[in-house]
């Protein structure tokens, strides 16, 4: 017999009427994306080329981070700074100011480039690593690629103007994304708000966290601004508040207080119009199913994976979850088994199916018990 039960009913907005909102945000390019779902809240020409200055470094920063989790790189390790890097530290750009021949750990260097957006500590860490900025570059593109972030290339570990250098606001969330999911604990570094280097040849020197929603009581946690006369201002940023986190990228905002107000005003967006909710967790059972002629009569079942979806407030939708299996499913049951499947229908329409598994093995029963459940379902219709 086939059993299909109704779990819940629930209000959605799919991904393409989510995307199309009524809000207005002044960037040449911007995105918003609920980070569990995964869905695009709002997007506008979020595949447009840009230079993305300065958000370039939450690469540089990835590239050491996955050297430090594979084991090939340590905090501890020191790199000589060259003339190369310390002369970006007199050019006027931001930097760490370090000094040639400093020996500056990587630990340093990485929070000098996250906090204090220093260009030179970029290209000191990238030396370091790869022997040239030029060949750091090869290894930041090649990350891109491996991320499927496909209309990005990288020229510099720094994001100083370079015709090479661009990439899209969807690419860039796609690489915070990958910062956040991959690194939580050196994510938190994107959240500290000042940065001071005791510098060769002078007093020590403190510089803030450029990224002004750091400063608006709004849960914003990182990431990373940026700004080149050719491309105006930008930001890729994230909150987290309640559970929720958020993830927005924004440029061509045309000064620094649109640039912070526009972003605030698009996270703060996706936090007052959607609601997220939890379809399925990987590490609870979502329902019990029938077994037929096991030493159990029900069993657990669950999905291999966390599914959520998000729900528009504004805009609100029929949303059906649910069981679907060929019961009762007759032992032996091995864990893991698939045994049905869990669907996902919006408006009549399947959006979403996940195959439920097993959650333990089911032995079945002996001969005599068997005889015995056989002679109950002939005799009453039931296990």
């Amino acid at each position: 017999m086939f059993k299909k039960f109704l779990l819940y009913n629930l209000i959605i907005i799919l991904f393409s009427q989510v995307a199309n909102s009524n809000i207005d945000i002044k960037a040449r390019t911007a995105i918003l994306q609920d980070f569990l779902s995964g869905e695009i809240l709002y997007e506008k020409d979020a595949d447009i080329s840009i230079y993305p200055a300065s958000m370039t470094k939450i690469m540089t920063a990835i590239i050491a981070f996955d050297l430090i989790k594979s084991g090939d790189l340590d905090l501890t390790d020191k790199f000589i700074v060259s003339e190369k890097a310390w002369r970006l530290s007199t050019s006027g750009y931001s930097s760490m100011f370090i000094m040639v021949g400093d020996e500056v750990s990587v630990e340093e260097l990485l929070k000098g480039i996250i906090i204090a957006s220093g260009n030179d500590a970029c290209i000191a860490l990238a030396e370091g690593i790869a022997g040239t900025e030029d060949e750091f570059a090869i290894l930041m593109t090649m990350k891109a690629k491996e991320l499927g972030m496909n209309n990005t290339n990288f020229a510099n570990s720094s994001g100083i103007n370079d015709p090479d250098n661009y990439s899209t606001v969807r690419d860039i969330l796609i690489m915070s994304n990958y910062l956040i999911k991959q690194h939580p604990d050196f994510y938190q570094w994107f959240s500290i708000k000042e940065f001071t280097w005791d510098r060769t040849g002078g007093d020590p020197i403190t510089q803030g966290n450029r990224n002004p929603l750091l400063y608006k009581n709004i849960g914003a946690d990182g990431i990373k601004t940026g700004y080149l006369a050719v491309e105006k201002y930008s930001l890729a940023s994230s909150l987290e508040r309640k559970g929720r986190r958020l993830i927005a990228v924004g440029s061509g905002f045309d000064t620094k207080n649109e640039r912070s107000k526009e972003s605030s005003k698009l996270l703060t967006y996706g936090l007052t119009n959607f609601d997220l909710v939890e379809i399925a967790n990987s590490e609870k059972p979502i329902d019990k199913v029938e077994v037929w002629l096991g030493k159990e009569s029900h069993l657990d079942v669950y999905v291999n994976q966390n599914i959520f979806k998000i729900i528009k407030k504004a805009q609100k939708r029929l949303l059906k979850v649910t069981i679907n299996y060929r019961g009762p499913i007759e032992a032996p049951i091995k864990k893991d088994q698939t045994v049905g499947k869990l669907k996902i229908v919006y408006n009549e329409e399947l959006i979403g199916e996940y195959d439920l598994l097993a959650s333990k093995d089911i032995k079945k029963v002996n001969i005599f018990s068997r005889l015995i459940k056989s002679l109950n379902y002939l005799i009453w219709g039931d296990v």
